[in-house]
């Protein structure tokens, strides 16, 4: 196996790779930006220990001293969940490697890294898309433009609640970037299991999934994959809080003029203030449905490759 001479990989992740054994990437900003210390920790390690106990390596990815690491060192590990970190998209990984410095990968990021390293599977808690009001402000996120081209399926539940969930499907679908519902004929809303917005295709085996994957090398797509996994009904957010705790914090946001890229930040931290703490444990439990989903299909791809 070649490895890109830009990225340093894990004995672990390596030799798994090179053996052909499954192994399922994970991103470091919701450990270093979205969890709070040492909770952070704690999840890091647990994510990766439901991996390993279904048979599968974790490649958690990020940028340590200016070198994209695919699959990190209990320290390493350690590192992002204790060290400030910078928040790093694939825009900033030239400006990390070039100056040395550190950063936690984000969705796109980690995405763009795990398909050079030839990671094929991805487990994260809700993608990035397309935010309330971009005919205005053009925010979207970087999440959607590189999963256009890289090569990895992103095992979600859904896209964050706070998002235009109809604008950002439209813009997967413009960038060719496949979505199947995961158990689903409908978009999930991260923290519930269903919107208004019915899904084209769905699975319900993991081994599908893989299929899919091999199918997209196949026809030479590029593109990655959006496994959109809904929460199992117990776990799921009261519905009537969740509108009612989302609507303070939109209007909370509009009456102190937040705009641009802090809107996102500010809305995550005051509905996790606002729902008492509820979101943040909604957060962990989409994070580990996701992460037990996407160890099954690294398996499955693993088998059939």
């Amino acid at each position: 196996m070649t490895i890109h001479p830009a990225l340093r990989l894990s004995t672990e992740v390596a030799a798994a790779l090179a053996d052909g054994r499954p192994v399922v990437a994970l991103e470091s900003t919701i450990i270093s930006h979205g969890l709070p210390r040492p909770r952070n920790l704690e999840a890091a390690r647990e994510f990766e220990e439901i991996l390993r106990s279904q048979g599968v390596t974790p490649a958690t990815i990020a940028v340590l001293d200016g070198v994209p690491r695919v699959g990190l060192e209990p320290d390493e590990v350690r590192r992002i969940a204790e060290e400030d970190l910078a928040k790093a998209s694939v825009r900033d990984l030239a400006i990390l490697a070039a100056l040395g410095r550190s950063g936690a990968t984000t969705v796109a990021a980690t995405a763009y890294l795990a398909g050079l390293a030839g990671v094929r599977v991805f487990a994260t808690g809700g993608l990035g898309g397309v935010h309330r009001g971009a005919q205005d402000t053009f925010d979207e996120s970087a999440d959607l433009s590189v999963l256009a081209h890289s090569p990895v399926a992103v095992v979600s539940a859904g896209a964050k609640s706070v998002l235009d969930l109809p604008a950002t499907l439209e813009r997967l679908e413009t960038l060719s970037v496949p979505v199947v519902g995961f158990g689903t004929d409908v978009f999930p809303r991260f923290w519930l299991r269903e919107s208004d917005l019915t899904l084209d295709w769905r699975v319900d085996d993991p081994a599908d999934v893989a299929a899919i994957l091999r199918a997209q090398d196949l026809l030479g797509t590029g593109a990655g994959l959006v496994v959109a996994n809904p929460l199992p009904p117990e776990l799921e957010w009261d519905l009537v809080e969740h509108d009612r705790v989302l609507a303070e914090a939109f209007a909370e946001a509009d009456a102190q003029g937040v705009r641009g890229k802090a809107v996102t930040p500010f809305l995550l931290l005051r509905i996790v203030e606002l729902s008492g703490g509820k979101s943040l444990e909604v957060n962990l439990d989409i994070a580990r449905n996701n992460v037990r989903l996407a160890a099954r299909i690294a398996t499955a791809f693993a088998a059939g490759a």
